[in-house]
């Protein structure tokens, strides 16, 4: 089984990279394949261009995009890891989304609309906030998001959610007890969601 993980902070000491990086090693135990994808490291570009954009005359992925969507082509888990800022995605991971996951990759045209193309695959995010957890549940803006996001490009490419667990209170200078202790729940949830999963392409 093979997982993508994708993640998007500035900082590559941030709490998300330490997820990231938690995360693929938890995969690698299992003894599945992780690929990285640190997208300011990579200095991913995340402005969808005209030509991009299908139309009368056709849509053309830049290669940047191509190549990205070779490396992903076999992937069964697409993990997503970052920071709530406004309470959405950063702009680096949802100009990512739209760039890679869009026409001809996540999706083709099809009468009356369009027809996946990743069935059957997984999305499981892991997301942060400075703003404690109970804040982000009551206020509706964890169920907003996974509405605008998780389920909307689960549904229009095909993939099951598996899971969007989501830390809240995180602030510069947390304790290494408590760091610890969050990322041995993101061990944990690996090994619950994937250790007996089956891949999702044959």
């Amino acid at each position: 089984m093979k997982h993508a993980v994708i993640f998007a902070h500035p900082r590559s000491d941030s709490f998300t990279a330490a997820v990231a990086g938690a995360y693929a090693d938890a995969v690698r135990e299992l003894g599945q394949e992780a690929a990285v994808r640190d997208l300011y490291r990579l200095g991913f570009d995340p402005c969808l261009k005209a030509a991009e954009i299908p139309g009368p005359g056709g849509y053309t992925p830049a290669p940047d995009v191509a190549a990205e969507r070779r490396l992903l082509d076999d992937v069964d888990v697409f993990a997503f890891v970052y920071p709530l800022w406004f309470n959405a995605p950063p702009a680096m991971l949802k100009g990512y989304v739209d760039r890679v996951f869009g026409m001809g990759f996540g999706f083709e045209p099809a009468p009356g609309g369009t027809q996946s193309l990743l069935d059957g695959r997984r999305l499981i995010s892991f997301t942060s906030s400075g703003a404690p957890e109970d804040w982000v549940r009551d206020t509706g803006a964890m169920a907003a998001l996974q509405t605008l996001f998780d389920h909307h490009l689960a549904g229009v490419c095909g993939l099951n959610v598996a899971d969007h667990v989501h830390v809240g209170g995180v602030v510069p200078g947390i304790t290494q007890e408590w760091m610890d202790e969050i990322l041995a729940g993101v061990r944990a949830t690996v090994r619950r969601s994937f250790a007996d999963a089956e891949p999702a392409l044959t």
